[in-house]
């Protein structure tokens, strides 16, 4: 067992672990240092710059309203890092609170697994567009869709993880001593429930991205002309014979989000395994 722990922090430092980190990090460095990678606003319109093929200068080209696509491409990049970082942290804290009150109380789980299987009945993106109807497009919607699917998943992955760690002897012995179902839980469940979870983070947060781009793609996410990578890639279907790049260049950094968190998720796995 000694000779398996940096074994196992190893598998998330090498391999598809680091590369994903790299692919991430990389991507929210260029987020976050657009304004200083780009002479360009988000919105500028360019004199004399009409749907201009990839060049040096514009490397994604630019659109039909005459803005530089790797500027609204970079400062894109931004909405998917508050959905990422706020929108699922927030669905799983909310998820894990369920998923705790439905294994530790018990006339509250059948109620909370209704709620559950209410939201799961709906695929995301027909939830989006009915919570597009309610609220109108923007980035509220967004959040409001990716807090709620991320709700059951964590819910009903920590629930099963209290139920079944509770059935484990050194849950039961801290039971026989007299230790409250609070204290284990903090004590032994949550600390033994962590690396599942994190996977599912990782997971989520990919999922997350993807929403995002998806919502904004049909209309229903972030308006124009704000920047965001589904709205700039909608925005170039209509060019992709003429100026594929315009597509293309937001496109690869949708998925290299997506592969990153998925590269992350799998080495944590991978972790727990080996552990």
């Amino acid at each position: 067992m000694v000779a398996a722990v940096p074994r196992r922090r190893r598998v998330l430092l090498h391999g598809r672990g680091l590369f994903g980190l790299l692919l991430v990090g990389a991507i929210l460095l260029l987020g976050l240092f657009a304004p200083v990678l780009t002479p360009y606003g988000p919105t500028e319109q360019i004199p004399g710059a009409n749907l201009l093929p990839a060049s040096g200068r514009h490397p994604f080209g630019t659109d039909e309203v005459n803005r530089d696509v790797l500027t609204r491409a970079l400062y894109g990049i931004r909405v998917d890092v508050l959905v990422v970082f706020v929108a699922v942290p927030l669905g799983a804290l909310l998820g894990t609170a369920a998923g705790t009150l439905a294994a530790l109380i018990r006339p509250a789980d059948v109620a909370v697994q209704r709620v559950f299987d209410v939201i799961l009945a709906f695929p995301p993106i027909i939830l989006a567009i009915g919570v597009t109807a309610i609220l109108g497009a923007g980035i509220t919607p967004i959040f409001v869709v990716v807090v709620a699917v991320e709700i059951p998943y964590f819910g009903r992955l920590l629930r099963s993880s209290i139920l079944t760690l509770r059935e484990l002897p050194f849950v039961e012995a801290a039971e026989a001593i007299g230790a409250s179902r609070w204290w284990i839980l903090r004590r032994h469940i949550l600390p033994n429930s962590a690396e599942p979870l994190f996977v599912q983070l990782a997971l989520s947060m990919s999922i997350a991205v993807f929403l995002e781009s998806a919502m904004s793609f049909l209309g229903i996410g972030v308006r124009p002309p704000e920047p965001s990578l589904g709205t700039i890639i909608a925005d170039a279907v209509s060019d992709l014979d003429t100026a594929p790049m315009q597509a293309v260049g937001p496109l690869l950094l949708v998925t290299g989000f997506v592969l990153g968190f998925q590269l992350i998720a799998q080495a944590v796995g991978a972790r727990r395994r080996i552990g």
